[in-house]
């Protein structure tokens, strides 16, 4: 790995290696977290890289750029671009209806009453589930982890979060659309399986299966060469241990790297989270999009088709605190809309944390996350694996670190 000195990027060092100090004293000496890692570029370089803590529990390997990281819904972006990979095509289109892709999803109606031992009653949308919908997370749809309706207990009863339930990606589908929709397309904003639908949809229109398909056509093209649905045998040294925060006992095994889960092709091939990476290989994800769709003379898509993504969607120009019904719904989203894919900043003063208008972002349930400021020509990854991402705030703290090294 090539890494350039800061000041010649407009980064003051000193203030770059506060970070490393940061992530140690308070999330690693205490315990919070196993290991961190943290990228960050600028204008194309990466200008600082550290990593810390042990790869495994009870082993003496500390992560390095090779440890492999599972990156959840940082999975997101990278199946909304290979969609509209689609749109530049002209196989599919934002207003398609998606049930004119999908039509197991024709005539879905939107939860009245209902649930468990009682048959759903449902009405009609006010108007179809849209491609566009999938992309924003305004579909209706939701995930069974939100324990908030009669609608996610029913994704609980038939597994559709669990990746390794057994499903695969249409016989999922069949089942996902035989449960109502929370809402009508449109009416609000709902984290949810809408990407993993978008994954149904790529594999459709393409004809080819979606591991297939990003294989081929984005993490060969990018050379992200540690990128897929699964850790091979040859690598899976490198696959990191994952935890969660259960409340009054502290950091747990979530999944060990020596028993993982990852170590085989799951049947699902979750487009909403499937994914495992190294951060330099989804730095080069996000130098791609900062570059407006190419790099290394290889182009995904379109500069105008990257703009399109990172401008705000939601209806209105409405923001996430006012449109979510749950998840990511709290005031210090408030300025902050989405776009195809990616969060996005429409105004810093009501977040009340540096950055800039136009900035774009998402994470992973484990902790992992991502920014790109094109304003700045700036972008951060961030590994770790902790789960769920809520448990500490760390992505602000680092935010506010790496932008205070902005000269």
């Amino acid at each position: 790995m090539l890494m350039k000195a800061p000041q010649g990027h407009g980064l003051d060092a000193a203030r770059l290696d506060r970070l490393p100090a940061f992530l140690k004293d308070r999330y690693l000496d205490s315990g919070k977290l196993a290991n961190a890692q943290l990228l960050v570029a600028r204008d194309g370089e990466i200008v600082h890289f550290s990593s810390q803590g042990a790869a495994r529990e009870g082993g003496a390997k500390a992560i390095d750029e090779s440890s492999i990281f599972r990156i959840a819904s940082m999975t997101k972006p990278i199946t909304s671009i290979a969609f509209m990979m689609l749109v530049e095509e002209g196989k599919v289109a934002l207003d398609t209806p998606v049930h004119h892709v999908l039509p197991e999803f024709k005539g879905i109606g939107v939860f009245e009453a209902g649930g468990g031992r009682v048959p759903f009653q449902t009405k009609a949308t006010g108007q179809p589930m849209r491609m566009v919908d999938l992309l924003r997370h305004t579909s209706g749809l939701t995930y069974g982890f939100q324990h908030r309706t009669n609608v996610d207990a029913q994704y609980r009863h038939e597994k559709m979060d669990d990746w390794h339930a057994g499903h695969d990606l249409d016989a999922w589908i069949g089942k996902l659309a035989q449960i109502p929709l929370e809402f009508s397309p449109g009416e609000a904003w709902n984290y949810s399986v809408s990407t993993d639908v978008l994954g149904a949809v790529v594999q459709r229109v393409s004809g080819m299966k979606l591991d297939d398909f990003f294989r081929t056509r984005i993490f060969e093209q990018l050379k992200m060469v540690d990128t897929g649905f699964s850790v091979p045998a040859d690598k899976i040294d490198r696959l990191t241990d994952c935890y969660t925060f259960v409340p009054g006992q502290g950091r747990i095994m979530y999944d060990r790297a020596t028993e993982s889960g990852w170590a085989t092709t799951p049947q699902f091939l979750s487009g909403g989270g499937g994914l495992v990476s190294t951060a330099l290989d989804y730095n080069r994800f996000c130098q791609m999009c900062l570059n407006g769709g190419e790099l290394d003379g290889v182009r995904l898509v379109g500069r105008k088709t990257i703009e399109l993504m990172t401008i705000n969607h939601l209806p209105g120009d409405s923001d996430l605190a006012t449109m979510s019904k749950s998840l990511f719904s709290e005031a210090a989203l408030a300025g902050t809309g989405f776009g195809l894919g990616f969060a996005v900043m429409k105004d810093l003063a009501p977040g009340m944390v540096q950055g800039s208008a136009g900035e774009y972002y998402w994470g992973g349930m484990f902790s992992t996350a991502f920014f790109i400021d094109p304003v700045e020509r700036l972008n951060m990854v961030f590994m770790t694996q902790m789960s769920p991402s809520s448990t500490y705030p760390i992505r602000r703290e680092l935010k506010t670190l790496i932008y205070s090294a902005l000269t």
